[in-house]
């Protein structure tokens, strides 16, 4: 490549109408432009240098001069976003303090690089419109080893009414260095494990699918759970010891990526654990071999097939912020499921309001009917998700994004509509749990001295928030999971960069493999047992398990198991089924990595025995009998009692008053006192 280059609009070896491309990735009203300046066609020979994924740490960043702290050269990231307000320190671009053709941004390789190309784009902001439209490139060589070190960008035309902004990506390939001059220059560790380490599309996500299940016939199954608007299948392998059933006692878990499709990290990184755990349970990793006979894993690496597809062909560099995040229809799926927390809580004001809670429910929360009809704007993929919810008794779920790092937990939508208010759920306590156990253990969230990625530092929360109090999300699948089902559901925003190159995800892997792991096990924290009918110790289905003090329920299955997520301490538990008599008794959660067994077998209610006897033309029992006359009797007596104390009760006898005793003043007093007597009486 020259030393010396320039690169135009109209020259570029790779161009895009600025404004067709705003209308392509457009995003919260934010428009970019991208111009790509290739050498030889190479631009995708070399891998980013990591100028959006943070590699490149600020302090290799330089700047001719800049307007403030907020626009510095550390904000020259690719596919950085700035806040809703201009002027902070979290803005969306570098941006020159001057206007002229002296402005420059450096970046510092800081290791021997053979630059192959540059991408740009202007100003992430909803107020201005700064691009640039001409620049020049340079480079400098270290005097010891020729090679080059730093990369120049000398803006040399940018938009009329606009600016000097950009942020930019550099791309490059590391050369040897045979003299070992900087090896002081560690780059990042990778990893030891032997997996697929590249995006995949459609077809190679299923190869890779079917080639894990064919190593580990004995532990996995495939099965697809809809289609897609193009057509294509939303598989998910099944993990366990026993694949294809629900086994009694045991919990179902899910983790659920590519909701948006161009947040494609979370895709690859299911695709490796399904490869991770095959391989480690047939080499005996007794971690691994543990969760997989003690848990029903479900993994669904694409939730937005048609989305992935279309910022795959684009690649990982130049999908830009939002190209393939909507579904084919332009649906964004992580507002489009059943908004419940508005039932619910126009049901408590409506309870409030009379006073009567008998009949206000906290969770199983029914989906309207407006939501089901086939006019409803609801994406097919959003109907696969809900029906494999309500198949699948789904224990605890988690989510995966792209775009930030951080964990979000419900519920996701203020209830007074403000753009973000902290709204807790009954089970605050445990959610924060979750959200903390894949935070701190996921090696940039916990790293202190990351920088943040956009314009939120999370890690004045560590890492966790609730995701109301970052921003309200109405129909999320987080609250309709908690509202619908018996699912606990997180979201974990995995890494700054949505869609990062394929040279990091083995660096990537080792960041979230622990967390990914400990995240599965947690679904054996809390209580478990089975429901079981008394006489016939057959399982209630439906059962309603209440613990004191925590205003949301769950339901038992098919077999009568059920799990209750609890963090350590002691619950009064009630257990109640339609037809029999509650239950109620103490039961510990301890600090150990297993479930509490907690079971229940509940009696029939005289009256749901006898309706069964009846109904199959018996002769009911001597107890029965008795208890039958006991509660005739005691109903005699309630409505005796009722009826006597609605009778009218005799006047007792009064003397009258004497004109002798009494003044025509104190006679009239009397009478209005007797009228009185009398009106007590006469009830």
């Amino acid at each position: 490549i020259p030393m010396d280059m320039s690169c135009s609009y109209g020259q570029l070896s790779y161009t895009l109408d600025p404004f067709l491309l705003c209308k392509s990735i457009f995003d919260v009203c934010v428009c970019v432009c991208v111009c790509v300046c290739v050498s030889d066609l190479v631009l995708l020979e070399c891998p980013p240098l990591g100028l959006e994924s943070l590699r490149v740490k600020d302090p290799q960043l330089r700047a001719s001069s800049y307007k403030r702290r907020g626009l510095g050269p550390h904000r020259g990231r690719l596919n950085i976003q700035s806040g809703i307000e201009d002027g902070d320190i979290y803005d969306g671009a570098w941006c020159a303090q001057y206007e002229d053709k002296k402005q420059w941004l450096e970046v510092d390789a800081r290791r021997p690089t053979r630059f192959t190309g540059v991408i740009l784009q202007g100003r992430s902001s909803i107020w201005s419109w700064d691009f640039i439209l001409t620049y020049k490139v340079q480079f400098s060589n270290d005097t010891l080893s020729m090679t080059y070190l730093h990369y120049w960008l000398f803006p040399e035309l940018w938009y009329e009414n606009g600016t000097i902004c950009l942020r930019a990506e550099v791309l490059g390939c590391t050369l040897p260095d045979p003299n070992n001059i900087y090896a002081w220059q560690q780059t990042e560790q990778g990893t030891k494990d032997k997996l697929d380490f590249r995006h995949h599309n459609y077809k190679e996500m299923r190869k890779l699918m079917k080639s894990v299940s064919e190593a580990c016939p004995d532990i996995t199954h495939i099965y697809s759970i809809g289609k897609s608007h193009m057509g294509l299948k939303m598989y998910v392998m099944e993990i366990s010891d026993h694949p294809g059933k629900h086994e009694l006692g045991e919990p179902e878990f899910r983790y659920v990526a590519g909701m948006h499709g161009n947040e494609a990290l979370g895709r690859e990184l299911l695709l490796n654990l399904m490869q991770y755990i095959c391989q480690e349970y047939k080499l005996g990793n007794q971690r691994i071999v543990r969760l997989v006979k003690e848990t029903r894993i479900h993994l669904l690496p694409s939730m937005n097939p048609d989305g992935y597809e279309m910022a795959f062909k684009k690649g990982s560099e130049l999908a830009g912020w939002a190209l393939g995040r909507y579904s084919y229809q332009g649906i964004d799926m992580n507002h489009n499921f059943a908004d419940l927390n508005k039932v619910m809580w126009d049901a408590i004001e409506f309870d409030f309001q009379n006073n009567d809670k008998s009949k206000l429910i906290n969770h199983y929360i029914p989906i309207p009917e407006y939501y089901t009809s086939e006019d409803a704007f609801v994406a097919l993929e959003t109907r696969a998700v809900i029906n494999w919810m309500q198949n699948i008794p789904f224990v605890l779920s988690a989510n995966l994004h792209g775009g930030e790092l951080v964990v979000t937990y419900p519920f996701d939508r203020t209830e007074d509509w403000a753009p973000h208010d902290d709204t807790p759920t009954p089970d605050n306590s445990f959610f924060r749990w979750l959200a903390t156990v894949y935070a701190s253990t996921n090696q940039v969230m916990s790293n202190p001295d990351r920088r943040p990625c956009h314009n939120e530092n999370f890690q004045r929360y560590n890492n966790i928030i609730n995701g109301a109090n970052w921003h309200t999300v109405q129909g999320s699948m987080n609250d309709f999971s908690y509202l619908h089902t018996n699912c606990f559901d997180v979201t974990v925003e995995l890494s700054c960069d949505k869609f990062p190159h394929a040279s990091e995800l083995p660096i990537e892997w080792e960041n979230n493999k622990e967390s990914l792991l400990i995240y599965m096990e947690q679904v054996h924290r809390g209580l478990k047992g089975v429901i079981r009918d008394k006489d016939t110790e057959a399982g209630i289905a439906d059962a309603i398990i209440k613990v004191d003090d925590i205003d949301h329920h769950i339901r038992s299955v098919a077999d009568g198991d059920y799990w209750r997520l609890l963090n350590p301490g002691e619950y009064e538990v009630t257990v109640s089924a339609e037809g029999y008599n509650p239950s109620t008794r103490m039961c510990r959660v301890m600090y150990e990595h297993y479930p509490t067994i907690c079971d229940f077998r509940l009696t029939k209610t005289p009256k749901q025995r006898l309706k069964e006897i009846l109904a199959k033309g018996g002769k009911l029992p001597k107890d029965l009998q008795l208890r039958l006359r006991q509660l005739r009797l005691r109903k005699l007596r309630a409505s005796t009692k009722a009826i006597n104390s609605r009778l009218p009760r005799k006047r007792p006898p009064t003397s009258p008053p004497t004109a002798a005793r009494f003044s025509a003043n104190e006679e009239t007093c009397s009478k209005n006192i007797g009228k009185m007597y009398f009106s007590k009486f006469s009830v």
